[in-house]
């Protein structure tokens, strides 16, 4: 029987896997993935997805040998690497996830020229092409899409993973994945990590540690200092669970109050959408009115830039963020935007900048959502917020009740009580070790209308 291959890329997971279904069903196969970082370009995966991928890639190798067959891994050209094995195994079928970023798009169209490559959905809801207007074109603002995402739902029943695989016997060479170095060491910067559990185990085990919080997730999510956010964002980008699975969990669970959480797994179909439509959105501005903002450069720009990387702008809840990220990987949801437009707006700082700096340290960096995301803070995307629209980080500070969040991410502020956390030198108590604001909040209010022309 002629075997075949299963090309794993960000669909690391054996249960609703319709790749690994189809290739199981078929007779033996072999898994393989490809460390390609060339075909990516500047979105090769970044420093904390790299620690996040030799995890989930340890977890999904030990699964398939325990149920009888094998993972090959190799580095280099994605489409020769998969050729390379096919040729050693003489397959000529290759199963495999659909994937919506430009480099996978182009790589999946090059080897459907030597293979006969079948192609499956299963990394987002439904297909974006799918989801169309009345006049049957591509949606560009979420909302609407979102409504006619709904009409769509829900996905298919997901399916249980095989319980037994087959290999082909035949002897094939393949990395080890110690070798790939992924992880840091000299220095260990991802200690924090050990917060995370990579892999289809570690999943389902988030997900059902919140599906009882799920209810109070419209309010508990925009609140720092509440444990209250799904922290499936990584686990969906390495594909360690399928959308329908996640969909269906959350929906038997409570289907009303179920919604608003539901509604940010549509953002993932959404930003999908948007990248199939517009391949390059990752560096470039969705209006194109925004591409002669006199961002600042130079010296000025460059060491702000640096304190805000390094959580030292003198703003509590931005600096609380920025370490967050930095020491687990993440950063919550609504800090993540309050970051964002204080780099944008108060700093005024190309927020091509800001994606790069959040695409080499978010375990859950994603193409798609990073671009859609920063491009929405910035006012510059297809759907997006105004850029006269400035967060006041002050204000949301209170307005979230960030204190105790400030207060485990910011260690010099932890002696201050009351409003004082949110504006320590506005208060009089900031430390001496506490750096002054880069700038007050009027002043950059000011600053950046003007140089947005309002």
């Amino acid at each position: 029987m002629t075997a075949s291959i299963a090309w794993f890329r960000q669909d690391l997971r054996l249960s609703d896997q319709a790749a690994v279904a189809a290739a199981t069903h078929e007779g033996p196969w072999i898994g393989v993935y490809v460390l390609d970082d060339d075909a990516a370009g500047a979105w090769a995966t970044g420093g904390a997805q790299r620690w996040w991928l030799h995890h989930s890639l340890t977890a999904l190798g030990e699964t398939i040998r325990e149920r009888g067959g094998r993972l090959v891994l190799r580095r280099g050209d994605a489409v020769a690497e998969v050729r390379a094995v096919a040729d050693a195994i003489g397959a000529k079928t290759v199963h495999a996830i659909r994937h919506y970023e430009p480099w996978w798009q182009a790589a999946e169209e090059a080897l459907a020229k030597h293979l006969d490559l079948r192609i499956y959905e299963g990394g987002r809801l439904a297909a974006p092409e799918g989801v169309l207007t009345g006049s049957h074109t591509r949606y560009r603002v979420f909302t609407p899409f979102w409504r006619a995402l709904k009409e769509q739902m829900p996905p298919s029943t997901p399916h249980p993973a095989p319980s037994a695989f087959t290999a082909p016997h035949v002897a094939i060479e393949g990395d080890k994945l110690s070798d790939w170095d992924l992880l840091p060491t000299k220095p260990n910067w991802a200690k924090g990590f050990d917060i995370w559990t990579p892999g289809e185990v570690g999943a389902r085990e988030a997900l059902a540690d919140f599906l009882p919080k799920i209810e109070d997730y419209d309010h508990d999510r925009n609140m720092p200092a509440i444990d209250g956010t799904s922290r499936l964002s990584p686990h969906l980008h390495f594909g360690e669970v399928s959308p329908a699975y996640v969909w269906h969990r959350a929906a038997k669970h409570s289907r009303a109050k179920a919604e608003p959480w539901l509604r940010e797994v549509a953002w993932r179909d959404f930003a999908a959408n948007v990248i199939d439509i517009l391949p390059d959105y990752g560096r470039r501005n969705g209006r194109e009115a925004y591409d002669h903002f006199r961002w600042r450069t130079g010296s000025a720009a460059d060491r702000d830039f640096d304190a805000w990387t390094q959580g030292r702008t003198g703003y509590p809840i931005v600096d609380a963020g920025m370490r967050e990220l930095w020491a687990t990987g993440v950063m919550h949801n609504r800090v993540r935007m309050i970051a964002a437009s204080f780099l944008i707006k108060h700093l005024l700082i190309d927020w091509r900048r800001g994606e790069r700096w959040f695409w080499d340290t978010l375990v859950d960096a994603d193409y798609g959502n990073n671009a859609v995301n920063w491009q929405w803070v910035a006012g510059t995307g297809i759907d997006s917020n105004p850029f006269g629209r400035i967060m006041a980080p002050l204000v949301q500070s209170r307005k979230f009740d960030a204190g105790d969040y400030i207060r485990e991410w910011v260690p010099e502020l932890r002696g201050l009580e009351g409003d004082a956390i949110h504006d320590p030198h506005e208060a009089g108590c900031a430390p001496d070790d506490y750096p002054e604001p880069l700038i007050g909040h009027r002043e950059a209010r000011e600053r950046a209308l003007a140089a947005a022309g309002k």
